[in-house]
């Protein structure tokens, strides 16, 4: 195997960058493989795009190192990291047509033969396109020739920036599979910036959950999925309810039953996380309801305040009968229960997640 396949194309260590005193990116630290795509997610104002544009090398961290492919290029330029860049703006040129931009970038030998637009042109639908100009394009059409633009140098780095966030819902996904198979086909080192759970799920082969300027968890989106590091990160992924206890004994005692809760002190407050669909909804105590799922110990009675229908699922809110408690339930398909409804419900203790409050 080649050494370069088994290493780091891209790794961060430590890169700290401060503005106005205060740290923007604190102590973050990367590895970009080569033909993997890496989610650097989070919510606006993290850090997350300072941290792309500290390796693309137009803005200098205060400390730190980055090296490509293991050489340190913290100080190089731009143009000597071999890095291509995309933002959700396209920036492309408007005086020049769709063949023109795409080979931009590309040296004289290149750009004389047209092989490599043409080719890149072909890859993603648009081989017709090479004489038109930007303003003649879709959003999904100027985005693709964005992302063959970045690509035609064949960079080894790829830094894309909510590069779909102009996208209406209707183009995204097709485009945002269409670009991930190009991306790995060219066995290029992706970074991707974004704010969307949903996103980084869909494309990432690592996600790294980004917080306060501050990496909080990496690993692949299962795994950061399903065993979230705190209750934010939890949060972030999707919604949650939260099940207030405290700890005796190594148990925390709820309306659903006890819960074992080692490693945390007798006193200490915990929060009982649990997502929407984990929770089991029941007519009455003896377990019939309209979403059998596995679930254990003690059924807890909620009131009804609302249900909508979601078009895959529906949402089922419930005051609870515990200490002013409100719980979401989720359901496959069309169940719409009348505010006032009296129904039963059991967790899932498999799908729990316990947190010090």
């Amino acid at each position: 195997m080649n050494v370069l396949e088994s290493s780091p194309r891209v790794a961060v260590e430590h890169l700290v960058r401060r503005l106005g005193g205060r740290a923007v990116v604190d102590d973050v630290s990367l590895s970009l493989m080569a033909g993997q795509v890496t989610c650097l997610l989070g919510p606006s104002g993290c850090g997350k795009t300072t941290t792309l544009r500290m390796i693309a090398g137009v803005e200098r961290p205060d400390s730190g190192r980055i090296a490509i492919d293991g050489q340190d290029v913290t100080l190089a330029p731009p143009e000597a990291r071999g890095v291509g860049l995309m933002f959700q703006d396209f920036a492309l040129f408007p005086h020049l047509t769709v063949a023109q931009n795409v080979g931009f970038g590309l040296n004289r030998a290149h750009r004389s033969s047209g092989n490599r637009v043409g080719e890149l042109l072909e890859k993603v639908g648009l081989s017709g396109f090479a004489d038109k100009h930007p303003h003649e394009l879709s959003g999904g059409e100027a985005q693709r020739v964005a992302l063959v633009r970045a690509l035609a140098p064949r960079p080894r780095v790829m830094l894309m920036d909510e590069p779909f966030s102009g996208l209406d819902n209707r183009l995204r996904d097709g485009i945002r599979d269409a670009t991930l198979d190009l991306l790995k086909a060219e066995g290029t080192a992706v970074l991707l910036v974004t704010h969307e759970p949903d996103e980084a799920m869909r494309m990432a082969d690592q996600i790294a959950l980004m917080r306060g300027g501050r990496i909080v968890q990496q690993g692949a989106p299962y795994n950061v999925y399903n065993a979230p590091v705190d209750r934010a990160a939890a949060a972030f992924f999707s919604d949650i309810n939260v099940i207030k206890g405290k700890v005796q004994g190594a148990l925390t005692a709820t309306p659903f039953g006890d819960f074992l809760t080692p490693g945390h002190q007798d006193g200490a407050k915990i929060d009982i996380v649990i997502r929407p669909q984990h929770l089991k909804i029941d007519f009455d105590r003896g377990g019939r309801g309209p979403n059998p799922t596995v679930a254990d110990g003690t059924p807890a009675r909620g009131t009804v305040t609302r249900a909508r229908y979601m078009g895959r699922e529906s949402l089922v809110d419930f005051a609870m009968d515990f200490e002013g408690a409100v719980l979401t339930a989720s359901v496959p398909g069309v169940f719409l229960p009348k505010p006032g409804t009296v129904l039963w419900l059991m967790i899932r203790r498999d799908r729990c997640f316990v947190f010090a409050a």
